[in-house]
């Protein structure tokens, strides 16, 4: 079974304007509401492979019933931790972002949680993605991994700097940081596939498995758990929004491994989903990684 967490679900509201003028009254010229969150997104790309997998995380409030209305609805289970106050709204301004704080968590909460986590058997795989809020500690993915790793799960982790770090001496499964993330954690600007390689095996020397880096535009490349190399350019196409395509890579790398292909078709339908992502508003459904999959044959 596949587990994914979001600590801090939100819905989204994207609305635009021609013209914003403050202090006045204006009126939009679109509006979309979305559900996310990165653990959210990566079981919403799973889903469109046909594989299940199980939403954990922390909702609340009239926001939250949404978000679990909106995934059970697509057939996505859901085991959230309810916790007091909304889960939050982010408003998408044009080109500007507003991200709400999200509710308070409290140590019950997350308790709770850990007794969810317990739960899981060896060999189930556990994505962890995303921020953390400020009312949980900042070490919580590292207490999440010391805490389950008698049990040979498969972890997964998506995330900046000391919270990806503090996860490698357990051996995570996969990882996935960004360029920008990577050169972030070396003080390093990388900027070709051979700098993202060089910096993927010391990261795999620290205890990842897998270590794939995504490059926006340029593609990604994978440091796998045998040694080996891969690299997989991205198509040309129009960027739409950027947002989820990194969840979007993460859960078809997985739905490409759990069918049992091996490292390179799973880098490659990786950069597919990432780039189908990119091309269109919100997330890529299965029929058009598959048209970008096919035009690269």
């Amino acid at each position: 079974m596949i587990y994914t967490l979001t600590f801090n679900p939100a819905v989204d509201y994207y609305i635009t304007l021609d013209d914003l003028r403050l202090g006045e009254v204006n009126r939009t010229t679109s509006e979309q509401i979305r559900f996310g969150g990165k653990g959210i997104n990566v079981s919403l790309l799973l889903n469109e492979f046909g594989i299940k997998s199980t939403c954990l995380g922390f909702v609340g409030g009239f926001t939250g019933v949404a978000i679990e209305d909106f995934l059970t609805n697509k057939g996505i289970d859901c085991d959230f931790v309810k916790v007091a106050g909304n889960t939050r709204i982010n408003v998408k301004l044009n080109d500007t972002d507003i991200n709400a704080a999200g509710p308070q968590i409290s140590s019950e909460n997350l308790a709770e949680l850990f007794k969810k986590l317990d739960a899981l058997k060896s060999g189930d795989f556990l994505v962890l993605s995303g921020s953390v809020p400020k009312s949980l500690p900042q070490n919580v993915y590292e207490t999440i991994l010391a805490t389950l790793g008698d049990k040979a799960i498969n972890f997964v982790v998506d995330a900046e700097k000391d919270l990806l770090l503090g996860t490698l001496k357990y051996k995570p499964f996969l990882i996935k940081p960004n360029h920008h993330e990577l050169g972030d954690i070396f003080g390093v600007e990388i900027s070709d596939f051979d700098s993202a390689l060089l910096y993927a095996k010391k990261l795999q020397e620290l205890g990842a498995q897998n270590v794939m880096v995504t490059c926006g535009e340029k593609g990604a490349v994978l440091l796998d758990a045998n040694g080996n190399a891969h690299t997989q350019t991205a198509p040309k196409g129009d960027v739409v929004s950027a947002v989820g395509s990194g969840d979007s890579a993460v859960a078809a790398f997985l739905a490409e491994y759990l069918s049992g292909n091996d490292y390179k078709t799973c880098l490659k339908t990786a950069v597919a989903a990432g780039s189908a992502t990119a091309f269109t508003s919100g997330l890529a459904t299965k029929e058009q990684i598959e048209t970008i999959k096919k035009s690269e044959d």
